[in-house]
């Protein structure tokens, strides 16, 4: 339900696709700055959008992170700390529906 409010949300255009540098989010940044070559202005502005509506500003900053260091995720994944086990959920459910939307 919450994945269908999120299309539904992006859907009927709640937040531009088109945003300038200064503009784009943290996420939209790391994703722009990495190595990948299917990093584009579109796909990341499209995976910025998507963690607006899911993920709060504290776990984008973590989430940045990942695109610099891949290794960061996986440590953060065998984390024992509950926090860590609580944003890795959040992170999934974020990853899911960003395959969905912005595929």
């Amino acid at each position: 339900m919450k994945t269908m409010l999120i299309i539904a949300a992006l859907a009927v255009g709640t937040v531009s696709f088109v945003t300038s540098p200064v503009q784009a989010g943290t996420i939209e940044r790391a994703c722009l700055k990495s190595d990948r070559k299917a990093a584009t202005r579109a796909l990341c502005g499209c995976i910025q959008q998507v963690a607006d509506l899911t993920l709060d500003r504290r776990d984008q900053r973590l989430a940045a992170k990942f695109f610099r260091d891949p290794h960061r995720a996986q440590e953060v994944r065998q984390s024992d700390r509950s926090s860590d086990e609580t944003f890795w959920k959040k992170y999934k459910q974020f990853g899911s529906n960003a395959k969905a939307y912005c595929s």
